[in-house]
């Protein structure tokens, strides 16, 4: 359930207008038409223009924080832009620094963030030119319940976290009040209730100090959600019943609305929907009112989830599209990364909408708002690249073309949906056009105390795949780990033995509800569509009750969403088909400084990447880059060109960049600067490729952020820059199994099969002589599988 964010900063009018209307300074004249007798104005005429455009300015400030306290949101905008412009034309810096930061906060009010964040960001440089503390507090403060707006509860903690030392600097008791409030909303998100608790109680005691009324009632409002995410029901009701009765005495609406939101979210889970209901349905009518963007679709979406549970399911589904389509259009103005984040905030509405028509058995439109909700940004950047329009709007995917997929993939498309890890949803498509729905229930994994995600954990990691302690691999120190033998242990159990059983238990989960379902032809294509930490999951090691693995019965892709999948197939169109190949082996290593004041670290040298790329360079008879001639500037010089790109390196996972895409690559440096040779995902993002394949033979290039729009890293990266097709891997590889597996692949390849299928054959191929599937089954393949 959405809690509503509390706790929003307003910066005053600047001290200078107040005090100039205090000390009764002469209203402003009207301008004087100049005749024919044109003269140069006086020093005094000079002063009263002067003076005249700066009571109207600060007139207009004032005039704009009448009209945000009363809610009129866009009339506050409208006000503060005018006494901005003067302000600019007078020079006067801190007037325009305080227009700016008034101007954030009405953006944010109107749920436009990323402007927000851009206009409060231009007030605290100026607070910083100006060395105003004060404002730079304020400023930082503002900043900060943007990002949280955002998702980016991180951001926004230290952000807040200058605020408040600024604020204890100063003395300034309402700004640290202020300042916990909204640290503790921040540690909510994240959490670490018991944090969020303690300083929101700091944040109200202050409140109580200074007696500020306002703040106090948000402060109440701020602690009830804490006590609520804990789950400490009665205590919210209690302190958000407070928060309610100061926010009707001071006619603070917003506030109001909040309040009756939080309360209805309490009685819901006491299971009191009637209650709930009547509370939710005065939030959202004040937030109508007021033209709260974020408020109405909160309460609609905590609408539609109590009238769910009431068993009032055709008012449910109504409330929660129209929450989605109030939470949608606060998307249009954000950019990628905004998107990704805020898309986190929002999952809610989009799970509770799927299971209130999987309650009235509309499966095909449960499967179209599963889509709806997930990999959304990705599509709307992998359609403005493939159209080239920068402000392009891709309609969410209709069952039709859902089914157009399924048929142009020549695929059984597999998508699920993990609903709260209660209920898990599947989805098969099959070619034909068939629609077939099957659930799980998940309270056996509950009564384990465990997860689906969990399981992921434990496949991967107490089974030895993908764990620190791999064996020499593409990314790490080499350790002893014979893999034909399997011979590493676990405390005393053996590694294949522990691996299996959570191989079996996923199998059991994913699998054995729809293997009726999926084709009896081996050589027949099935489609993964995963969702949050299934994208880390090895399909093809799945493993039957049989001890038979899913490769051996299935040829297996993955895509982040159908719709993603609709954007290759037509991405693919644009491939080269007539470029050359580039073969990149064993580059010389860079060294690599992970954070900074870190020394820098070398990379080992990868004899098996070298012997892979000159195999397949002869097995193709094209030219490899090998050593020190892979460098990042001559790779760069040939990928725009190039048809099959085939990278065999280290991958890193880190965010190098510091951008928000982690993952990079490998190469030669061109100079001996840390970093220098290392080709990161923001730096793929901006590529224009026409290859119809890149293979990241290199270790854990499939990993990266953990989203609700897929994984944020290489793999999205290189789908973004134009290639349909991208083979990844899902941990530490191997460095001379994955050798012998990619030179099987591109043979397979160069006999005529198609992507999916050469993979499958080298998957089996290397499977015969190194048993266990740490060696061959960390490759997937995204994207396009012909």
């Amino acid at each position: 359930m959405s809690l509503h964010p509390l706790g929003t900063t307003k910066r005053s009018a600047s001290i200078l207008s107040l005090l100039i209307l205090l000390i009764g300074l002469s209203p402003a004249l009207s301008a004087t038409i100049l005749t024919e007798q044109v003269q140069p104005p006086s020093a005094l005429q000079l002063a009263q223009a002067q003076d005249s455009r700066k009571v109207e300015a600060d007139q207009l400030l004032d005039q704009g924080i009448e009209q945000y306290n009363t809610s009129q949101f866009e009339a506050a905008m409208q006000s503060w832009q005018q006494a901005l412009n003067l302000y600019q034309e007078l020079k006067d810096r801190l007037g325009e620094g305080n227009a700016l930061g008034n101007l954030g906060v009405a953006y944010f009010s109107l749920g436009n963030y990323p402007k927000a964040i851009e206009v409060q960001e231009q007030s605290l440089a100026i607070a910083r030119e100006l060395k105003d503390r004060l404002g730079e507090g304020q400023s930082l403060g503002n900043l900060g319940n943007a990002y949280d707006a955002l998702g980016n509860y991180p951001k926004a903690i230290e952000v807040q976290d200058q605020r408040l030392a600024i604020a204890r600097e100063l003395k300034d008791r309402l700004g640290e009040g202020k300042a916990l409030g909204n640290l503790g909303n921040a540690y909510k998100a994240l959490g670490n209730y018991p944090k969020a608790i303690e300083l929101q109680e700091q944040s109200l005691a202050i409140a109580r100090e200074i007696k500020d009324r306002l703040w106090e009632g948000q402060s109440l409002g701020n602690l009830g959600n804490a006590y609520y995410a804990l789950g400490n029901y009665p205590r919210a009701i209690e302190v958000q019943e407070q928060s309610l009765a100061i926010a009707r005495e001071l006619k603070d609406r917003r506030g109001e609305g909040n309040a009756l939101g939080n309360l209805g979210n309490a009685y819901y889970s006491l299971g009191n929907y009637p209650k709930a209901i009547e509370l939710q349905e005065q939030s959202l009518a004040i937030a109508r009112e007021i033209k709260d963007r974020q408020g109405e679709g909160n309460a609609l979406g905590n609408l539609g989830l109590a009238r769910f549970n009431a068993g009032q399911l055709p008012q449910a589904e109504q409330d929660l599209l129209a929450a989605i389509a109030v939470f949608e259009s606060l998307r249009d103005r954000l950019t990628d990364s905004q998107k990704v984040s805020i898309a986190d905030t929002q999952f809610q509405a989009y799970n509770n909408l799927q299971r209130v028509l999987i309650a009235q058995n509309k499966v095909g439109p449960a499967l179209e708002i599963a889509e709806r909700g997930r990999a959304r940004a990705f599509a709307e950047l992998l359609a403005k690249r493939t159209q080239g329009q920068e402000t392009l709007t891709i309609q969410p995917i209709q069952m039709a073309a859902i089914q157009q997929v399924a048929r142009e993939q020549k695929a059984t498309l597999v998508e699920y949906a993990n609903i709260y890890d209660e209920q898990l949803f599947i989805w098969v498509v099959k070619p034909t056009g068939e629609v077939v729905f099957r659930q799980v229930d998940f309270k056996p994994l509950q009564q384990q105390k465990t997860s689906l995600g969990n399981l992921v954990a434990a496949a991967r990691c107490l089974g030895a795949v993908g764990c620190e302690e791999a064996m020499a691999s593409r990314g790490s120190q080499p350790v002893a780990f014979n893999v034909a033998q399997g011979d590493r242990q676990f405390g005393k159990a053996p590694v294949t033995t522990i691996k299996n059983e959570y191989l079996q238990q996923l199998h059991k989960l994913l699998i054995a509800p729809i293997a009726d379902l999926l084709p009896k032809d081996p050589n027949e294509r099935v489609i993964f569509v995963p969702q949050g930490r299934m994208f880390l999951l090895p399909f093809a090691a799945l493993q039957d009750e049989q001890g038979k693995y899913l490769i051996e019965k299935h040829t297996i892709a993955v895509s982040p969403s159908i719709q993603v999948l609709q954007l290759t197939h037509k991405q693919r169109q644009f491939s080269t088909k007539t470029g050359n190949v580039l073969l990149v082996g064993n580059p010389k290593m860079p060294s690599v400084i992970y954070k900074p004041g870190d020394p820098p670290g070398d990379l080992l040298p990868l004899p098996g990447a070298e012997q892979e790329a000159k195999a397949i360079a002869k097995l193709l008879n094209v030219p490899a880059l090998i050593g020190a001639q892979a460098t990042k500037v001559a790779v760069l010089k040939q990928m725009p060109q190039a048809r099959i790109i085939h990278l065999a390196t280290h991958g890193l996972l880190d965010d190098l960049g510091g951008v928000g895409v982690p993952g990079a690559i490998a190469l030669a440096p061109s100079s001996s600067a840390p970093n220098d040779g290392l080709l990161t995902a923001n730096e793929l993002l901006d590529l224009k490729l026409k290859a119809e394949l890149v293979v990241l033979s290199a270790c854990d290039t499939g990993k990266g952020k953990i989203t609700g729009d897929g994984v944020i890293g290489l793999s999205r990266s290189l789908i973004t820059a134009g290639v349909p097709s991208v083979i990844v891997s899902l941990w530490k590889v191997p460095d001379a199994p994955t050798a012998e597996l990619m030179t099987d692949f591109y043979r397979y390849l160069n006999q005529g099969r198609d992507k999916a299928t050469a993979l499958r054959q080298a998957m089996l191929d290397t499977k015969q002589k190194y048993p266990d599937p740490i060696a061959w089954a960390p490759f997937e393949l995204i994207g396009e599988a012909e």
